[in-house]
């Protein structure tokens, strides 16, 4: 007897979309095509596309250090409500993911806790370099995280004999912030008090490209391979694009959906990130990107801060969003405005982050791979909600904004967690295996 039967939806399978069944038992998917087995539990997944497990390849939540914004269990709750399966973290915490010590202290704290299947970033450090050298083997380690420009603690690699040194030793994938602190801290007198507008002049796109092809020439010097976050320029799509080869690169579903100076008008701080939110030139060349297939991934930065920090006068006011739990909401809801189609975001959240990363049987609707799941409705109009936001912040910047596609159910290593916005059960992700 199987575990779950999935049937009557159309299924992602082989570059297209086939009504078959799917068994599951045991946490793996047994077998694609018509099944004859009974089943402990059966979907019944008429009008709805079932897509492989939706992989968030940047979110934050904030533990340890910052609790109060975010914990590993209401992160990854958030997360599942989003249709998202599996979950990258990164290593600003406080104390910093920066030594294995802590890195398994991460693990430990998820053990239990987290719904979603998880894999942390370790952070490089200007002095940390030499243990670079041997985290292939490191449980549940998607990379090496460095912060160019723009971080906490001791995360700061901004000077380009340390940056050397990551790529030198690093033996997995370099991710990275990528921003120029040399020009941020010379720029920084124009913040203007009171006034965010003034956050984009500040983090001009320069600030941006600079640090982006330090980067690139710095990894092509050493034959690493590098993954840049969040891109914001027209500048850097165009360069990134030349430079294609070891490299990678991922933009955020709010740079693709916001931009200045509506955002900054509308939110206020609520708006205020890092890179910024830019212009719609800078939009548009974004979105030339996704159509073409240039760009890698789609990452939510999910960087949750409480109101009572956004609400305070900028400068004096973090920098961050929540995303994990609108991710593919809104990007559905562009593939339903016919801004990039579902096979297109397919490779960007499910295959793409397997291919890039290295993970081990997820990505795919394949016979002996794991079962991990995401259920959607393209005709689901939903109006995005404050009140239904899981994370510990309790806000979304797309609160009030109606959308059109909505994930159903969540299923992870072959457990349904989330039907209809309810989760079920306890959390039992496990930890992310990387070849």
């Amino acid at each position: 007897m199987l575990d779950l039967i999935i049937k009557n939806g159309k299924c992602f399978i082989q570059e297209d979309f086939n009504n078959v069944e799917i068994g599951i038992k045991n946490g793996k998917i047994v077998k694609v095509g018509n099944i004859d087995t009974e089943a402990k539990e059966i979907i019944d997944a008429k009008n709805l596309l079932v897509l492989p497990g939706c992989i968030d390849t940047q979110v934050h939540f904030r533990e340890p250090g910052s609790t109060d914004a975010e914990d590993l269990n209401t992160g990854s709750r958030a997360a599942i409500l989003g249709g998202i399966t599996s979950v990258f973290e990164m290593p600003n915490t406080n104390p910093p993911t920066s030594n294995k010590k802590e890195f398994e202290k991460k693990l430990n704290l998820a053990k239990g806790r987290m719904y979603t299947n998880h894999a942390f970033y370790f952070g490089a450090t200007p002095d940390n370099y030499k243990e670079l050298s041997d985290l292939k083997n490191l449980v549940g380690c998607c990379g090496i995280k460095l912060f160019a420009g723009s971080s906490t603690g001791n995360l700061l690699v901004d000077k380009e004999k340390d940056i050397e040194n990551v790529f030198n030793h690093a033996s997995k994938i370099v991710s990275v912030h990528s921003e120029d602190e040399e020009i941020l801290n010379l720029r920084k007198k124009l913040r203007e008090i009171g006034n965010v507008q003034s956050h984009n002049i500040w983090r001009n796109p320069e600030c941006s490209i600079s640090s982006t092809r330090k980067i690139v020439r710095i990894a092509k010097k050493y034959n690493k391979k590098v993954h840049i976050l969040h891109i914001t320029t027209k500048e850097e799509v165009d360069f990134l694009y030349q430079n294609k080869g070891n490299l990678t690169f991922e933009i955020t579903p709010q740079h693709l959906t916001l931009s200045a100076p509506d955002c900054y008008n509308e939110l206020g701080t609520y708006a205020q990130m890092n890179p910024p939110i830019r212009e719609n030139s800078h939009q548009e060349r974004l979105w030339y990107a996704v159509k073409n297939n240039i760009n890698d991934l789609i990452g939510s930065d999910h960087a949750p801060h409480l109101k009572e920090k956004k609400d305070k006068q900028y400068p004096d006011t973090p920098s961050g969003m929540p995303g994990v739990q609108t991710l593919l909401p809104i990007m559905l809801n562009h593939v339903n405005e016919e801004k990039l189609t579902i096979r297109q975001l397919i490779r960007l959240i499910c295959e793409n982050p397997v291919k890039i990363f290295g993970i081990q049987n997820k990505g795919y609707i394949k016979e002996n791979f794991d079962a991990d799941l995401t259920l959607i409705d393209m005709n689901k109009v939903t109006i995005i909600d404050n009140k239904h936001i899981a994370s510990k912040c309790g806000w979304t910047p797309f609160h009030g904004k109606k959308v059109k596609g909505f994930p159903i159910y969540t299923i992870i290593n072959g457990s349904i967690k989330m039907k209809d916005g309810l989760i079920l059960g306890e959390p039992t992700g496990r930890p992310i295996l990387f070849s």
